[in-house]
């Protein structure tokens, strides 16, 4: 279009040139062509190009599909879900230490939109923070019902008190059904591997069993996962893409036992680990590259290392002694996860 609109230019150009008023009105036909090809290629230098507008947080996590990782996200999800204690509860209840309304396995109901900068500069991957309310409309649920049941649980928790709301939780009527929850764990889970990737440079190149050990450490700790710098420092070694022999480091790297046992060493030392000895135990030993070939054995070897649970002893009523293990992995269930991304679960 520009090239035709400079040829007639050019062509009125030399047509007035050899018209007999050309000698007393050159100027002026000259200056107008001269703007008017200014004025028909300037739109190609200037002109405002609409951009596209970033997909938000609803059509990222919408856009997840299962094949994006090498595992199973319903194998996942299983381990995620816990229907003992309270890991599975389909109405709002209150968290046991912030009073934060959660639903399902853990899905907290009131949590606000959250900047999460990047801080690796070798990672172009963002972190995902969307509001309690992206997540559930990216789950396919009504937004009204959010609302409502937000309503119910603020006038419970102000006629009851968090004490007795919390004795409540069993006899609650159901807010939301069985699959309704689900497709909020599966949200919760879509997220956690969404930032899994944002954590770990090369993600793609992990295990599947690796893979899912990363996304489950997120959804436990979320943001709080900031702070095992010694394990992301780790967990990126030789993922520095762009240097050449990256692919070959990463290869060697993620064949070496010794290094993904130091990785396994910076978790297993940690506090975590100690609280929540026996979830932290299964997660560990699947970024065990050689888990996949049996499962029982890694978990054996990071086992060996790990403290012991507690034990405390205590008199029954007839006055024998007895030794109860406490290694508080009661208080490891996704219930007690105040947010995908922002608290380790704890329980009262």
């Amino acid at each position: 279009m520009r090239g035709a609109l400079q040829l007639a230019a050019f062509a009125l150009l030399a047509y007035a040139v050899s018209s007999p008023e050309f000698a007393q009105e050159a100027p002026a036909p000259l200056s107008v062509l001269q703007e008017a090809m200014q004025t028909t290629a300037a739109p190609a230098r200037n002109a405002d190009l609409p951009v596209a507008p970033a997909p938000s947080a609803v059509q990222l996590l919408t856009a997840f599909k299962d094949s994006d990782v090498k595992f199973d996200i319903g194998d996942l999800m299983d381990l995620l879900r816990d229907r003992k204690h309270e890991g599975w509860v389909l109405a709002a209840y209150p968290d046991p230490k912030t009073g934060q309304p959660l639903i399902g396995a853990g899905f907290s109901l009131d949590l606000p939109e959250r900047e999460h900068p990047q801080r690796d500069p070798l990672n172009p991957h963002p972190f995902l923070e969307p509001s309690s309310a992206d997540l559930w409309q990216a789950a396919g649920l009504d937004p009204a019902r959010l609302k409502d049941i937000l309503g119910q649980f603020n006038d419970r928790l102000a006629s009851l008190g968090m004490r007795k709301f919390r004795k409540k939780i069993r006899t609650l009527e159901p807010q939301i059904a069985g699959d309704e929850a689900t497709l909020l764990l599966r949200v919760g889970a879509i997220q956690a591997i969404y930032n899994a990737r944002a954590y770990c440079r090369y993600f793609d190149d992990l295990t599947a069993s690796q893979q899912m050990a990363m996304s489950q450490l997120v959804y436990q700790m979320g943001v709080n996962l900031e702070e095992f710098s010694q394990f992301l420092s780790l967990i990126n070694t030789g993922s520095e893409a762009g240097t050449s022999g990256a692919l070959q480091l990463r290869a060697s790297v993620a064949a070496d036992a010794a290094y993904w046992k130091s990785v396994q060493q910076s978790l297993i030392h940690s506090q975590w680990a100690r609280l929540y000895r026996v979830r932290a135990l299964s997660v560990i030993a699947m970024l065990d590259p050689d888990y996949s070939a049996d499962p029982r054995m890694a978990e054996r070897r990071v086992g060996l290392t790990m403290r012991p649970a507690v034990l405390h002893r205590w008199r029954s009523r007839g006055g024998a002694m007895r030794n109860v293990a406490s290694n508080r992995d009661h208080a490891q269930h996704p219930a007690h996860r105040r947010t995908a991304r922002s608290r380790t679960r704890r329980t009262a």
